[in-house]
């Protein structure tokens, strides 16, 4: 399904989301000699997420406010995405910009790439800088991996670096989604000698396929709480971990079900439900908002 964004002269204040992820299976197949992981991994998103409340300005000058996230301006991804766009696009406009944190940082559901991606297209329309999705995604990957398929926003299995994407439809599901309360770095995940590089690429569906996380073992063997989440959650229903952690999750087929796993949830932990979506809910969004 191809994203289609709508243009807008508006500069109201106006609120997105920017969408939780989950991976369904993440395989490493191999280091690249940049560094990088060549790696295949299913996408799907929630339909939770972050907050970002935007305004345009009439300097270039960006101004985040959030009380939550303790990151230097210079890292933060939402700064260096608006940044990006301003001088891929000589934009001579600047944004005050809100965010409310509420997906766990370190938790592999995404939270930094999604606010990026979500920066990028709502400033590109917000600002009328009129780039295409593809032109976007050049922009994003090179602030992180995962950030393009929060920008095309589609469900996808994604190969090389994250950013082959080949778009997939699946039965939309409940999730229950728990933090164990462990801040996890990807970077040090990736960069662990004991992590596997060597899974064989998929060939066939990989509905037929032996799916699972390479990272799991790794993280459960040095963040023993992701473990213990784990095996808790599989009293109720096959659980995973997302990405590099250190979020795990199990499925269902009601929100009833997955509200009374949330409810008997251990008060060591934090937890949410969500539905999955195919489309990003941001992409609903601007069609609807945007006009």
């Amino acid at each position: 399904m191809a994203v289609q964004l709508m243009q807008t002269n508006t500069t109201q204040v106006t609120s997105f989301i920017a969408p939780a992820k989950l991976n369904l299976f993440l395989h490493i197949n191999g280091r690249r000699s940049d560094g990088y992981h060549e790696l295949e991994t299913l996408f799907i998103f929630l339909d939770y997420g972050d907050i970002l409340t935007f305004e345009v300005t009439n300097t270039k000058e960006i101004i985040l406010i959030d009380e939550i996230c303790n990151i230097k301006p210079e890292d933060n991804l939402i700064i260096k995405a608006a940044i990006a766009l301003q001088i891929a696009t000589n934009c001579s406009f600047g944004a005050n910009i809100s965010l409310k944190k509420v997906l766990p940082m370190g938790g592999g559901v995404g939270g930094g790439s999604s606010d990026a991606a979500t920066t990028l297209l709502v400033l590109n329309l917000l600002w009328q800088t009129n780039l295409s999705i593809e032109q976007l995604c050049d922009i994003g990957i090179k602030l992180g991996a995962d950030v393009p398929v929060f920008i095309k926003g589609e469900a996808a299995i994604a190969q090389g670096i994250g950013e082959q994407l080949k778009p997939i439809d699946l039965e939309e599901k409940w999730y229950v989604v728990v933090n164990p309360n462990v801040h996890i770095s990807t970077a040090k995940i990736f960069n662990h000698p004991d992590l596997p590089r060597n899974t064989t690429k998929l060939k066939d569906d990989w509905k037929q396929s032996k799916i699972n996380n390479d990272c799991e073992e790794l993280v459960k063997k040095y963040y023993p709480e992701v473990d213990k989440t784990l095996q808790w959650l599989l009293k109720y229903a096959p659980s995973k971990m997302t990405g590099t952690g250190a979020c795990c999750f199990a499925s269902f087929e009601t929100q009833a079900q997955a509200q009374c796993v949330l409810e008997a949830l251990p008060n060591c932990w934090q937890g949410f439900i969500a539905k999955s979506a195919m489309i990003s809910p941001l992409h609903k969004q601007i069609s609807i908002e945007i006009k």
